[in-house]
């Protein structure tokens, strides 16, 4: 769809599954390139050296451009692709997914190990964070000294109910504070602010927009 744009999860999510003796460990962690994915790949490897299997499936890009897979043993197509196409029915990018499996001496067959695999990733999913990508953009607002504690708590707890994101203060001659809302929701940020301070403070748009990462269910 136009102006779509794919998730992705807060931090790391482990998981265990066990059918019929084999454990099927996941790892889901976000990543921002395949590099950082072949990292986080490695080190499960690292961690589990003793098992039989480590398949893995990950996409990257702002737009899940980039995507790999791979079986690690496992009979073709049982255990990868399974994975990432949990992945995109998720909608997801910048993540990797690292199935570990120590083999329990029952074979599944190749239906077994497809469902195994694919229910370790989703499962593991149903325990992430998601955050949704927005473009946001930047509001300013400047407060004297003396009202930096309360227009922090009030902006921070605005933020959280409407779905932006809120930068670390700067303070100079004033205390200033940069949010991030969507572009149709200033007018009402902007009133809020103005009904806090009694007329007092302004919210002065920038014209900066950039992709933030929100957390799903923020109005």
């Amino acid at each position: 769809m136009s102006g779509f744009r794919p998730s992705t999860i807060a931090r790391v999510v482990d998981h265990e599954l066990v059918i019929k003796k084999s454990r099927f460990i996941a790892r889901i962690a976000p990543v921002s390139s395949p590099e950082d994915a072949d990292v986080v790949i490695a080190a499960v490897r690292k961690q589990s050296w003793d098992a039989r299997h480590h398949c893995s499936a990950q996409i990257t890009g702002p737009l899940g451009e980039r995507a790999r897979s791979s079986d690690d043993g496992e009979p073709s197509g049982t255990a990868g692709v399974p994975m990432l196409e949990v992945l995109r029915r998720r909608e997801l990018t910048d993540v990797v997914a690292v199935v570990t499996r120590y083999f329990g001496g029952v074979k599944l067959g190749a239906g077994g190990l497809v469902r195994a695999y694919s229910s370790s990733v989703s499962e593991a999913l149903d325990l992430a964070t998601v955050l949704d990508r927005r473009m946001l953009t930047a509001v300013e607002v400047n407060v004297p000294h003396v009202d930096a504690g309360r227009f922090d708590n009030l902006l921070r707890e605005w933020v959280h109910r409407r779905g932006g994101a809120l930068d670390e203060p700067v303070y100079a001659a004033a205390a200033s504070f940069v949010v991030w809302v969507r572009p149709e929701v200033v007018p009402e940020l902007a009133a809020a602010i103005a009904e806090a301070s009694a007329g007092a403070v302004t919210a002065r748009p920038t014209g900066v927009e950039k992709l933030i990462d929100v957390p799903r269910g923020a109005s």
